[in-house]
């Protein structure tokens, strides 16, 4: 079943006198903004600081092979 069909499906259970309230959750749920709670992987991303040389991108290679070092020159 689909996520549809469940929710239908339970609706189906509800007594009538309780329609008018179950209507007023679903107005409230469908006008409101969604909240994350986790933040998602760009955000996280957008957090990352790297302190580094200032040729650190240019030279990568250098620095993974061991030819530079990191420690010689952060800035």
């Amino acid at each position: 079943m689909t996520t549809l069909e469940l929710i239908q499906a339970e609706i189906g259970k509800i007594p009538d006198e309780r329609l008018s309230e179950l209507y007023g959750l679903i107005q409230e749920f469908a006008t409101s903004n969604p909240v994350s709670l986790r933040p998602g992987i760009m955000a996280k991303l957008r957090g990352v600081r790297i302190e580094a040389p200032v040729d650190f991108a240019m030279n990568l290679d250098l620095y993974l092979n061991g030819e530079k070092s990191v420690s010689e020159d952060i800035h």
